[in-house]
């Protein structure tokens, strides 16, 4: 890759942004399709976010990635978002337009689902058990809706919290009518769930050790269910060997994460993405 006076300006924001993945397989797809681009990471305070965007629009980067803390943070900075976006309440990818605008959009909805519609299932009659009731379990929510679900089930510790949760989709396009269970409840529900996604932390590096579900209630799996951690280092984690043991079909984080950001580089480059390029590179990182 040689960066010239002509290479155009792509990234990602975030606080702490050492951890990402995102320029390893982005800058791949890059120089696989010879492209004129770089992408670059960018740690930045909150506070620093309004001088951020006025930079970004002053040197004219064609568009960035936001990553945690910021992805409901830039909101107030976006001339236009999605409605996918407004649902989810949060923005992962942006871009500068013709107009020198700044519209914003989610794809981790696109990247949630992608590895699911690739399986033979009605999803009408299926009830996704979502563990967790942060931030990540709202783009599991509108995706499982999109995919054709009628309820999805969320389990939370704090019951306060899940209902203001579940309040903040009732003014919303969401299709799927939404339940909402305590931890306590967690036991009874594993048994008749088909699809089980953690949204939660638990097992990310470093607390390897760590999972969502106890020894017993993981034996509770039904062998034709599917379990599906947003987690990708470790890959797998806890979670998802304990539900391999069962006979249930695993999917990890990383084919979530390729694919939120291959719909990103089509939006920037306005090229197909080299999905298979990105998904070699982040998994010759993780691996």
């Amino acid at each position: 890759m040689q960066i010239t006076g002509k290479t155009k300006l792509l990234g990602i924001i975030g606080n702490p942004i050492e951890h990402s993945m995102s320029p390893v397989f982005q800058n791949s797809a890059i120089a696989s399709l010879n492209l004129d681009y770089i992408y670059v990471p960018f740690a930045v305070e909150k506070e620093n976010l309004q001088e951020l965007f006025n930079t970004f629009k002053a040197v004219k980067i064609r568009g960035f990635n936001v990553t945690i803390p910021h992805k409901e943070n830039v909101l107030p900075f976006l001339d236009y978002i999605t409605e996918t976006a407004k649902i989810i309440g949060a923005v992962n990818t942006v871009w500068l337009t013709e107009n020198n605008q700044w519209h914003g959009t989610n794809t981790d909805i696109d990247g949630f689902i992608s590895p699911l519609k690739s399986l033979d299932k009605n999803w009408a009659n299926i009830t996704p058990l979502v563990l967790g009731n942060g931030g990540a379990s709202r783009a599991v929510i509108v995706g499982c809706s999109e995919l054709g679900c009628r309820e999805i089930k969320i389990v939370g510790r704090n019951l306060d919290k899940l209902k203001q949760f579940k309040a903040s989709f009732a003014n919303t396009t969401l299709k799927a009518e939404i339940s909402i269970y305590t931890w306590d409840e967690l036991t009874d529900l594993i048994p008749h769930s088909q699809l089980i996604v953690n949204t939660t932390p638990m097992g990310m590096y470093p607390h390897i050790s760590q999972s969502p579900l106890t020894s017993s209630q993981a034996q509770l799996i039904c062998e034709d269910a599917i379990a599906y951690d947003l987690i990708y280092n470790p890959r797998p984690t806890l979670f998802l060997q304990q539900a391999e043991k069962q006979g249930a079909k695993i999917i990890d984080g990383s084919e979530m994460l390729v694919q939120q950001g291959a719909v990103a580089f089509e939006i920037w480059t306005h090229h197909p993405a080299p999905v298979a390029v990105m998904r070699e590179s982040l998994l010759q990182i993780l691996n």
